[in-house]
C-alpha cells in the first residue's frame, strides 16, 4: 500500500488555504472559553433547539474557507454506538505509524477541547484559536439571509469548521471523523474519506433518523461514497440489509465483522478487554498482510466485551487505508486507547464505573460487564435526556441494584426526570429523586464509600461530565488509586 501524502487530494488548493489562515487576522478570541460562548450562540440540536439539517451551508462555508477538510487521508465513522471508541482506535493507530493525526468527536467530557485533538491528546490552544479566528471571520456580522437556506450556522457545524481548521493549521496528515448526529445530512458529511465506517444501529433520535432500523441505517448508510469502502459490524440483519445495499448502489467494497474478520478468546477484567482477530476466506488481502499467521492477538484498556467487536472493526477498516502498516502498529494503538466515560473505571475503592450509555442495547452491554466486576452492594445513579427511551432503561437496570438515584443530566440537555423517576418507582420503591444533580452526585458517593457499594453512573454523557467535575468526585479519586484514573 502506498503512503500518504498532505497532497493526496486532487481537490486541495494547498495555495488557497494557506493564503486564507495566514490573511486572518488573529485577536478577537484569548482562549477556549470565549470560542465555545461564540459557538453556543448558534442554534445546538445538541440541546434540543430546532434546525433544518442540510448539506448546501457547511459546503459554502467549508469552500469560503479553503477547503479544510481536504487534503488528509480520512476515516469517517457514523453508528449508533461504539462510534468515539472506533474511532479512537483508529486514530491511535495511525498516530503510531508517524503520521499526525486530528482527532474528531462528540460531546465534551469537561472541555469543549476535548472534542478536537491529536489522537486523544491536546492540541494547544493557539492553534484552535487561529482556527476559530478563521471561521469567526466568515460568520462575523452576516445575517442568516446570507447564507444557503437562509439560516445561520449551527454550533455543530461551527465546531466541526474549527476542527477541520485546526487540523489544516497544525499540518496533520490523517483525520478521523465522528459523525454527531444520523450521517446523511450530518455537518462533517462533506469529507472526502478513504474508508467509511459505520457502527451498530440503534433506534436513536428518532425524531430526527426515523422510527426504524431501516430509516436510521439508512441515514447512516448516507456517508457512504461512491466506490470507497465501507467497514461495518452489524447485530441485525435489517441494519446490514440496509447498508450493504446502500454500498452495493455506490458500488462501494463491504466488508463485514462477522464474515471478512472474525474475533474470539474475548477477556475482559478491570484493566481492558483483550481478544483474538483472525482472517476469514472473505478477508481483504491488505487485511491478511496486518496479521500473523492468520491471527493477530490485540488489547485495549478499554473495558467491555463489546470493544473485541470493536477492535475487529477498526482492524478492517485500517488495512482499508492509503497507508503503511504492519501488526506492531495496530497492537500498539489499540494498546494506547483510552476514552471518559466510556466504562471509565475512576475508583476502585469504592468501586465507580462512568458510562454514557443512553440506549437500551448500550444500557444491557455495560450491565453486563458491571455485574460480572462489580462487588456487591450496588448503587446506580441514573439521568438521561428528556427523549431517550428511560422505561426500557429502568425495566433492565432496575433488578440489578439496592440503591438507585434519579436525578437531572445536568442543565446543558433538556430533561423530565419526574417521569424517569416513575419509570424506575414502579420497578424499585425505594428510587429516590433527587433534581439537584450535585446534590444526587454527593448522596451517590458517600452512599458508595459508607457501604463500600459498586456505583454505576449512567444514562447520559452529561451526567458523567457532572460526576466529573464535582469537587467530590475529584477528592475520592486523587485518594484512590489513581492509576486508573484518566490523564487530564
Amino acid at each position: 500500500m502506498h503512503s500518504m501524502s498532505f497532497l493526496s487530494d486532487p481537490h486541495l488548493d494547498k495555495s488557497r488555504c494557506l493564503a486564507h489562515a495566514l490573511c486572518v487576522s488573529v485577536g478577537h478570541f484569548t482562549s477556549i472559553d470565549e470560542v465555545y460562548d461564540f459557538v453556543l450562540g448558534y442554534v445546538n440540536v445538541e440541546k434540543g433547539q430546532a434546525t433544518e439539517f442540510k448539506l448546501d451551508r457547511m459546503r459554502w462555508m467549508a469552500s469560503e474557507l479553503g477547503n479544510p477538510h481536504l487534503g488528509r487521508v480520512t476515516v469517517h465513522v457514523a453508528g449508533s454506538k461504539g462510534k468515539g471508541s472506533v474511532a479512537t482506535l483508529i486514530a491511535k493507530t495511525l498516530q503510531t505509524t508517524g503520521a499526525r493525526t486530528g482527532l474528531y468527536t462528540s460531546p465534551h467530557i469537561i472541555s469543549w477541547k476535548e472534542r478536537i485533538t491529536e489522537s486523544g491528546q491536546e492540541i494547544p490552544d493557539d492553534i484552535i484559536l487561529k482556527a476559530s479566528e478563521e471561521v469567526f471571520a466568515l460568520v462575523q456580522g452576516k445575517t442568516a439571509e446570507t447564507f444557503y437556506g437562509g439560516e445561520l450556522p449551527t454550533y455543530f457545524e461551527l465546531t466541526t469548521l474549527i476542527a477541520f481548521c485546526a487540523f489544516r493549521l497544525a499540518g496533520f496528515e490523517a483525520q478521523v471523523i465522528e459523525v454527531g448526529l444520523g450521517g446523511r445530512l450530518d455537518s462533517t458529511n462533506i469529507v472526502s474519506p478513504d474508508v467509511c465506517v459505520i457502527t451498530p444501529i440503534e433506534l436513536e433520535h428518532t425524531q430526527f433518523l426515523g422510527s426504524t432500523i431501516p430509516l436510521v441505517a439508512a441515514e447512516k448508510a448516507g456517508i457512504i461514497k461512491k466506490n470507497i469502502p465501507v467497514c461495518t459490524i452489524q447485530p441485525k440483519p435489517d441494519a446490514l440489509g440496509v447498508i450493504s445495499g446502500r454500498a452495493k448502489d455506490m458500488g462501494s467494497p463491504c466488508f463485514v465483522v462477522g464474515r471478512d474478520i472474525l474475533f474470539s478468546s474475548v477477556n475482559v477484567d478491570v484493566t481492558g478487554t483483550c481478544c483474538r482477530l483472525e482472517a476469514t476466506e472473505t478477508s481483504p488481502p491488505a487485511l491478511r498482510a496486518l496479521m500473523i499467521e492468520n491471527s493477530l492477538e490485540v488489547r485495549t484498556p478499554l473495558v467491555g466485551s463489546v470493544y473485541a467487536g470493536n477492535m475487529a472493526l477498526a482492524a478492517l477498516a485500517l488495512s482499508q487505508l492509503p497507508v503503511s502498516l504492519n501488526a506492531g502498529h495496530i497492537q500498539k494503538g489499540f494498546a494506547s486507547a483510552s476514552m471518559p466515560a466510556r466504562f471509565e473505571i475512576v475508583s476502585r475503592s469504592p468501586f465507580i464505573v462512568l458510562d454514557g450509555a443512553h440506549t437500551p442495547e448500550s444500557i444491557r452491554t455495560i450491565l453486563t460487564t458491571f455485574l460480572q466486576l462489580s462487588p456487591a452492594p450496588r448503587m446506580l445513579l441514573f439521568a438521561c435526556a428528556y427523549d431517550k427511551r428511560h422505561d426500557e432503561m429502568a425495566e433492565l437496570l432496575s433488578p440489578h441494584f439496592e440503591e438507585i438515584i434519579v436525578t437531572r443530566p445536568g442543565t446543558f440537555k433538556q430533561s423530565a426526570p419526574d417521569l424517569v423517576f416513575a419509570s424506575f418507582q414502579k420497578r424499585k420503591p425505594a428510587t429516590l429523586l433527587i433534581e439537584s444533580t450535585e446534590d444526587a452526585v454527593q448522596k451517590a458517593m458517600c452512599g458508595a464509600n459508607e457501604k463500600g457499594a459498586g456505583l454505576l453512573v449512567t444514562g447520559s454523557f452529561y451526567l458523567c461530565a457532572e460526576f466529573t467535575k464535582s469537587k467530590l468526585c475529584s477528592e475520592q479519586c486523587r485518594s484512590s488509586h489513581p492509576e486508573f484514573r484518566r490523564s487530564k
